[in-house]
């Protein structure tokens, strides 16, 4: 941990971030092979099979936001969004996931990578998002000092299902390979202890049932285009529901006319099919509200379970027609991978490098790539199907299909989106687990509370009737000559007095300045003897008339603006010093001299503190707000206003 005072949550979340995309977790595999020697592609190509068959189980029916896991063999050379330094890398598999709004795909990926660390020991996993070193922003409350967003470069990393951390006093400042050398040969030294370790598990101790938990079944009713792709490739429904939920003014006009997925207007009909969305998918569907196309087919609201279930299917409908047409036309459409770019990839990257073609040794190569190609292909459809949806769906409905596929089937009901509306007590608990956290920290950091402590300035530990608003006018006068800095004024309390040395700091001030005593002075030439204060009106009267004439228009803006005075209420707005009652009972008959002195009689400047911030309390009503917030700094606690009405 930082030696800083400041929240420990937000040390590992400045790293990076202007180089990483939003929403994104990025994440490489090394295996300890690529240390010791150069492995072969393919030896890097059967691990990789391996690692996809043994998530394979997991991911199979789950739903991503946006994309799904995978991996991919890397290049020498590390990937921009790497934090760590520009040296080329070892060998190793790499991955990048946009997790969007749903933030259970980020730690289901999390999840992911801990299990391929248990299933394959002798790997070293890295993983980041957008904000650094997220892992460790979990377990912040846990780590040792030293850490920070400086010092954990090259240093967080996953092996047999642990998290580890390379100790600074071992290596000052590691390559990513002096890391993972390090953590070959020393474990039980860069293994972070079990709190660290019992925070970051906690996070996802739920999986995989809670990537099961986290789908949601619901009854639409919907055009039989959209429920053709939707039976043969369920996993376009995240696109749909992406481009429903980040629709614009261009996108909607193609949901208007809807000329893919509606051919037959408002006399297409609609069939009812069951859907499965992640609760994120579902929630950004049913919380906005959409008005139906025109040409749209909506049944009649006397039936409120099949019209709600027609609005659902409807915006999946309009959500599917905005992406097809989008990425139609803006060319977002992915080539896929295929045999031959995969082959010319290969011989980029020196697989076949001095091997002529028909060669034995080629041949045998050639077969290998072959086999991983057609195995790999199994595990990647879904991010193939992903990258070019426009092709899937076209080829989809270019088979046969029609109402009757779907008119007699079952269908299942919707599940219990009761969660939906009932998530208060989970995110008060989740509170409540992390105030537990930040009172240990505190205790174990010497930072407990202090008891409260009777006020010497202040009735705010007594009783509401042994108020005494002498006290406000007190502790604010304290407050404002008290020290401060960039950071704000201190609020008072049992610190050190500060003496200031007033006739020093208005010295330092006009030096600073340039603003030294006035030039209107007396006619012996003593500048010392000239007034500098800008509230020293009366004194302009014994100038003499030559000055006036130098400056006309300060006399034509000082009368101007004391004219406007006086036919303003403002003065009025003010409790004046001995005031008598009898005064505000005075008719117009005074005459401009009686009017300019009462104008100019002293303010009772403690008295207007305490009224306005009484009238300011007052019209809280028992909200929290501005004059309660800086009463409450300076340790002053009114009581309620419980006289109102009378």
């Amino acid at each position: 941990m930082a030696d800083s005072d400041d929240a420990p949550t937000s040390m590992f979340s400045q790293s990076h971030r202007s180089r990483l995309p939003d929403d994104t977790v990025f994440y490489s595999i090394f295996p300890d092979s690529a240390l010791s020697s150069s492995p072969s592609p393919s030896d890097l190509q059967s691990l990789h099979l391996q690692i996809l068959s043994s998530v394979s189980s997991f991911t199979s029916s789950y739903l991503w936001q946006h994309q799904p896991f995978s991996l991919s063999l890397s290049s020498p050379s590390p990937p921009p969004s790497c934090p760590c330094s520009s040296a080329p890398l070892p060998l190793h598999l790499h991955g990048r996931l946009r997790y969007g709004d749903n933030l259970d795909d980020e730690w289901f990926a999390v999840f992911l990578l801990f299990h391929i660390s248990r299933v394959f020991p002798d790997l070293s996993v890295r993983v980041w998002d957008t904000d650094g070193e997220f892992l460790l922003i979990e377990a912040a409350f846990h780590l040792p000092r030293w850490l920070n967003p400086e010092t954990s470069l090259n240093r967080v990393f996953i092996r047999r299902g642990d998290l580890h951390i390379v100790p600074r006093d071992k290596i000052a400042s590691p390559s990513i390979v002096d890391a993972l050398k390090f953590l070959v040969g020393n474990e039980d030294q860069s293994r972070a202890g079990e709190a660290v370790q019992n925070a970051v598990k906690a996070r996802i101790a739920g999986y995989p049932e809670q990537a099961r938990r986290n789908m949601h079944r619901v009854r639409v009713r919907v055009p039989v285009s959209v429920a053709q792709v939707l039976r043969h490739e369920p996993c376009l429904i995240s696109l749909a529901v992406e481009g429903f939920y980040d629709r614009d003014i261009d996108s909607m006009k193609y949901a208007a006319r809807m000329e893919r997925f509606l051919t037959k207007g408002k006399e297409e009909e609609l069939v009812p099919v069951v859907v499965t969305l992640s609760r994120a998918m579902y929630a950004q569907l049913v919380q906005q509200t959409f008005q139906a196309p025109k040409c749209y087919p909506m049944p009649s609201r006397s039936d409120p379970r099949a019209y709600m279930e027609a609005e659902l299917g409807m915006k999946i409908a309009c959500g599917f027609e905005m992406m097809y047409q989008m990425r139609r036309r803006e060319g977002l459409e992915g080539k896929g991978s295929t045999w031959e770019a995969y082959r010319e990839s290969l011989e980029r990257s020196g697989y076949l490098e001095g091997l002529l073609p028909g060669s034995k040794e080629y041949r045998r190569l050639m077969e290998k790539a072959e086999e991983y190609y057609k195995n790999s292909s199994l595990f990647s459809k879904a991010s193939e199907m992903m990258s070019s949806p426009v092709r899937c769906i076209d080829e989809i409905l270019a088979l046969p299909h029609s109402t009757d596929d779907f008119r007699n089937q079952e269908v299942p009901p919707s599940d219990d989106d009761s969660w939906l509306y009932a998530g208060e007590d989970e995110l008060n608990s989740a509170l409540l687990e992390r105030q537990k956290e930040m009172e240990l920290y505190d205790a174990m950091h010497g930072k407990k509370k202090k008891p409260k402590e009777p006020s010497e300035t202040g009735p705010s530990n007594h009783s509401n009737d042994e108020c005494d608003l002498s006290n406000i006018a007190k502790t604010m006068e304290a407050f404002v000559h008290k020290v401060s800095s960039y950071k704000g004024a201190e609020v008072p309390d049992q610190r050190d007095t500060v003496d200031l040395d007033v006739d020093r700091f208005f010295k330092d001030m006009e030096s600073v300045l340039g603003c030294h005593e006035t030039e209107v002075s007396s006619p012996d030439g003593d500048a010392g003897e000239g007034s500098s204060s800008d509230m020293d009106f009366d004194e302009s009267e014994d100038a003499t008339d030559d000055e006036d004439k130098e400056d006309p228009f300060t006399d034509s803006y000082s009368d101007a603006l004391n004219q406007e005075l006086k036919s303003s209420t403002l003065t009025k707005s003010f409790v004046r010093a001995n005031e008598e009652p009898s005064k505000t009972n005075q008719g117009a008959s005074s005459s401009s001299t009686q009017v300019m002195d009462e104008d100019f009689s002293p303010v009772d400047v403690d008295v207007n503190l305490v009224k306005s911030l009484l009238n300011s309390f007052s019209s809280q009503e028992g909200l929290p707000g501005p004059a309660s917030n800086l009463l409450g700094l300076m340790g002053l606690r009114l009581p309620q206003d419980g006289s109102k009405g009378k």
